[in-house]
């Protein structure tokens, strides 16, 4: 498999995932509240924290969908899939999930981290 075409399998995959999550947890903010980290709930506004996160994850798919950006998008990646694994460790239903996702990221830093043109 081309380097280029490894690179949009993971950039898709990733973007697909974050899409997926933002949109269920807008749809059913209960079943995704219990993943938040405490000390956030305990500073802002449950409703406002998902809602913000979402946001975020639209957009972090969508810069990942458009192919632009690749070294900060996937460096983003990371690091968001790093902290989500790390607030979720014990919660071992999702944590395999978490980690699988965090180093499929990381693989797309690793293809993408010497291109030129792109921010970071």
């Amino acid at each position: 498999m081309r380097k280029h075409s490894a690179t949009i399998i993971l950039r898709w995959g990733l973007a697909f995932t974050f899409f997926y999550a933002a949109i269920a947890s807008l749809v059913n903010p209960d079943n995704w509240i219990g993943y938040m980290p405490a000390f956030l709930l305990s500073i802002f506004p449950a409703g406002f924290l998902l809602t913000a996160f979402s946001i975020y994850e639209i957009a972090l798919a969508a810069i990942l969908f458009w192919g632009k950006w690749l070294r900060l998008s996937s460096l983003l990646s990371v690091a968001t899939l790093a902290g989500i694994t790390v607030f979720t460790l014990g919660i071992f239903d999702v944590t395999f999930r978490d980690v699988g996702l965090t180093f499929a990221a990381l693989a797309l830093w690793e293809l993408v981290k010497k291109e030129k043109g792109g921010a970071i």
